[in-house]
């Protein structure tokens, strides 16, 4: 499409899911091509994020997010190069990330919008919705400043291979930990144990019990737990943490498209006796950190310390598929949609 065109394509949240979404629940409309006014700038897109959080913003409800509406344009992380502007802080050919995902382009006047560097040492410009963008930062916050972990203690991730997961695994081996890590397919274990490093791994569809194996594997009890699960794997964390430990409420994707709510884990009274800090964070509730992170992210990739792995998914009409799939454990690392 060139920027003669009059429409754009776009999704829009046609139904809300029962269960777990389907491709009937998202349309794929033409819609008015927008143009800049004043002080605004015309970002056509070339990289989009699907995450799994974005399924709970396809329910009514009280979230931490506003839920999509239907028949209104969806959003997420992307990636876009400025094609005109009347903006003087945003040129043409600039390339920016921002939150106008699910379309072809956008309008913008720079609120909540970053200019980044294409041509960055190291990496390309999908990977800042990836390990240099929300996604590694989250994982350095919610390791760093909501665990506070300390070089030498023992980590547990859930959906180690994830996203997330994934960065978490490898800023713990960066800091000296022993870290244990769970995931759902043999690949993943042993991408987990042979390249990100870690030094345990289990495949959660071999055991019928959390706990015992992590009761195995982590004979001297965990000091963090990095949650990204939910349900029986932090019944099993917290069965096997230390005093004082931490767990970091990062996500729960095991119950993300439950009808009805499970029942919560039965053994929270041992939060108390074992003195166990549990905390919950949203990744922009830190941006003050995202310099540091940058810096950090950035010398531990120049160091080869940090390696990732991105699922990409050619073409705009594709993206409800690539979402879909971050439920079914068809995708490694980071989920990306080639526009």
């Amino acid at each position: 499409m060139n920027t003669t065109t009059k429409t754009q394509r776009e999704f829009h949240l046609k139904s809300r899911p029962e269960g777990v979404p389907g491709k009937d629940n998202f349309e794929l409309v033409e819609a008015e091509m927008p143009e800049p006014g004043t002080n605004q700038f015309l970002v056509q897109n070339e990289w989009l994020s699907v995450d799994p959080y974005m399924r709970g913003r396809m329910r009514e409800g009280e979230s931490y997010a506003e839920p999509f509406q239907i028949g209104e344009p969806m959003e997420g992380g992307c990636v876009g190069k400025v094609i005109q502007s009347n903006n003087d802080e945003f040129r043409e050919g600039d390339y920016v990330l921002g939150n106008q995902g699910w379309r072809e382009f956008w309008v913008s006047d720079g609120q909540g919008v970053q200019r980044i560097d294409p041509e960055l040492d190291g990496v390309e410009i999908q990977n800042h919705l990836s390990v240099l963008g929300l996604t590694g930062m989250t994982a350095y916050v919610g390791l760093l400043e909501i665990g506070k972990l300390n070089e030498g203690e023992t980590v547990f991730v859930s959906a180690a291979s994830g996203a997330v997961g994934s960065i978490v695994c490898q800023i713990a081996k960066v800091k000296n930990c022993r870290v244990i890590g769970s995931a759902g397919s043999s690949m993943k274990i042993e991408w987990l144990k042979d390249v990100a490093g870690i030094d345990e791994a289990f495949n959660y569809h071999d055991t019928n019990d959390v706990s015992a194996k992590l009761k195995e594997l982590c004979p001297d009890g965990i000091d963090v737990y990095f949650d990204n699960v939910g349900g029986d794997h932090l019944k099993g964390a917290i069965d096997n943490m230390n005093q004082n430990g931490r767990i970091v409420c990062c996500g729960a994707i095991s119950g993300y498209n439950d009808k009805q709510p499970r029942p919560g884990p039965n053994n929270l009274f041992k939060i108390i006796g074992k003195r166990l800090r549990v905390e919950g964070f949203i990744v922009r509730d830190h941006y003050d950190l995202q310099e540091k992170f940058v810096k950090d992210m950035g010398g531990w990739i120049r160091a080869g310390k940090i390696i990732w792995e991105e699922t990409v998914t050619q073409g705009l009409n594709n993206t409800p598929e690539a979402f879909i799939k971050l439920f079914n454990g068809d995708k490694m690392g980071k989920a990306l949609v080639k526009v």
